[in-house]
């Protein structure tokens, strides 16, 4: 694979933050920030787009299949998509702020 076509596919990596409970309580804990992420994604290349596309350090990547639930309406049955979601711990002293509070 050639150096641009890395560099695009790595800005096509992240699709975007996965906000939660969960995710908004593990960032003030853990320094751990949530996204959703292509389905083909590897754990080298979800950090090499994070580091490039916000500048920060990534200590950690834990990446989790998330399958998608089965919802009713009416008599009819459908499914929500699956998706991939990555945990990236980052380094000591960077920071990520979504919510844009200060």
């Amino acid at each position: 694979m050639s150096q641009t076509n890395r560099e695009e596919r790595l800005l096509t990596i992240l699709l975007g933050p996965h906000m939660s409970e969960k995710s908004l309580r593990i960032n003030e804990r853990a320094n751990q920030v949530v996204f959703k992420v292509r389905t083909d994604a590897t754990k080298p290349e979800i950090k090499a787009a994070v580091e490039k596309l916000f500048e920060v350090a990534v200590d950690d990547v834990t990446v989790l299949n998330q399958s998608g639930k089965v919802k009713r309406r009416g008599r009819g049955f459908g499914r929500r998509s699956d998706f991939k979601k990555a945990y990236v711990k980052l380094a000591a002293g960077s920071e990520i702020d979504f919510l844009g509070a200060e």
